[in-house]
């Protein structure tokens, strides 16, 4: 048995606990919150191995540029000479390449199918009730030029073994007959799976908490101690704790403690925000993206819908953008004209930070120069989706057992 400290309380740093908590380990986790609200909880909720695409895909940066110009668009990069910015986004730029998306292709949809295997099981446990529904996902598209493109999604996804078909209009709407919807057609990834965040992250908090896992809030990590290249110590304002191995799942601040134990990890916050509405008076079978608009509609829980949406790379000090939502509502006007949702007051919208990698793939592996140290971070939108996944490859890797699937594709240091 070894004794185990993991940074960070999100859906990352959770399910590592859970795996590594199950392999019959001592853990602690560490978080500089509370562990009730970061980015793991007002996301979408998907699921989904259709996201085989990775974020830095070739005209990313162009379409990123136009959107500059608007304050209400879905893609936003906050102009900083920030070095860590620059850094990023200079490497952003490289790996925005049809390679690129060729290469993470495989990669993204074994984590993805891993990752969903482990969810369908732990909705399977009794204690574990987190609205888990496989019911695929449509990605509705209004404009010819989307279409078009379409064709070719379908080809790549049943390539590479995913369920994914394209709908004409009629067989869009037969879907979803409680509400019109204004689009040409969809593709329907029947591969996609969503749930209710809220609920999984209380239920694992539980279920950790149930089996002796500790659980230290409002501690943020401020250094380490080392000692014959490895970590001995993690330090924060509160204590030093000692532990055998040490996992860094800390997302969209993950950067500042890589370097810490001497890792250059290429990342930035990319800030989403969403709304949800309670006893929703509208309807939706299925979580369904609006492609131009790059916004994600959710039914969650049975009385829920999520609408969420944005990427915009600022620092973790900047404010929130609250008029961001106002494009979020018109999208979701355009797509769905029976839907009438009033701007929230402020207090009513969640925001968080997606921790961005330079090329759209994951953080996931040991450390060279320390080697009982796990960086796992960087799935920007895809957090939640990879994180059953990720937490069963870092237990995984801590026990220095052959990982589920060729991590290679994710080493921490392959930037240098």
């Amino acid at each position: 048995m070894k004794s185990v400290v993991v940074i960070g309380g999100g859906i990352i740093g959770l399910s590592t606990a859970y795996y590594l908590q199950k392999a019959g380990n001592q853990v602690t986790v560490i978080d500089k919150g509370d562990f009730s609200d970061n980015c793991s909880y007002g996301n979408a909720g998907y699921v989904c191995p259709s996201h085989f695409i990775p974020l830095a895909a070739p005209g990313i940066i162009w379409q990123g540029l136009k959107w500059m110009l608007n304050p209400k668009s879905p893609f936003y990069v906050k102009p900083s000479l920030n070095p860590a910015l620059l850094d990023w986004g200079l490497k952003f730029m490289k790996s925005a390449t049809e390679k690129n998306v060729a290469d993470s292709a495989i990669p993204l949809r074994d984590i993805s199918l891993l990752s969903q295997h482990e969810f369908a099981e732990w909705a399977c446990l009794p204690h574990f009730d987190f609205a888990y529904e496989h019911k695929g996902m449509l990605e509705v598209f209004q404009t010819e030029a989307v279409q078009a493109h379409a064709h070719h999604t379908v080809e790549k996804a049943q390539e590479l073994g995913l369920d994914v078909t394209l709908l004409n209009y009629e067989e869009l709407q037969a879907l979803e007959p409680q509400t019109e919807i204004n689009g040409l057609g969809a593709l329907f990834f029947k591969c996609d799976a969503h749930l209710y965040p809220d609920k999984l992250m209380r239920v694992l908090l539980k279920d950790l908490a149930s089996k002796g896992v500790v659980l230290k809030a409002n501690e943020e990590v401020i250094r380490f101690e080392k000692s014959n290249g490895k970590i001995t110590k993690v330090i924060t304002p509160q204590q030093a704790y000692e532990a055998d191995d040490f996992v860094i799942a800390t997302g969209s601040w993950s950067r500042e403690l890589a370097e810490m134990v001497a890792v250059n990890l290429p990342l930035m916050p990319g800030r989403g925000y969403s709304v949800t509405l309670e006893d929703s008076p509208y309807q939706i079978n299925h979580p369904i993206i609006l492609a131009e608009g790059r916004v994600a509609v959710t039914p969650m829980d049975g009385n829920k819908i999520r609408f969420g949406g944005t990427m915009e790379v600022v620092s973790t000090k900047t404010p929130p953008q609250y008029h961001r939502v106002e494009g979020i509502l018109k999208s979701v006007k355009d797509f769905f004209p029976e839907f009438d949702i009033q701007q929230p007051s402020n207090d009513k919208i969640w925001y968080g930070y997606r921790p961005c990698s330079a090329d759209g793939l994951p953080y996931i592996g040991k450390t060279k120069k320390h080697k009982n140290v796990v960086i796992a971070t960087g799935h920007s939108m895809m957090g939640l989706s990879l994180g059953a996944g990720t937490g069963k490859l870092v237990s995984e890797l801590v026990n220095e057992q052959p990982t589920s699937i060729d991590i290679k594709a994710f080493d921490v240091e392959r930037f240098g």
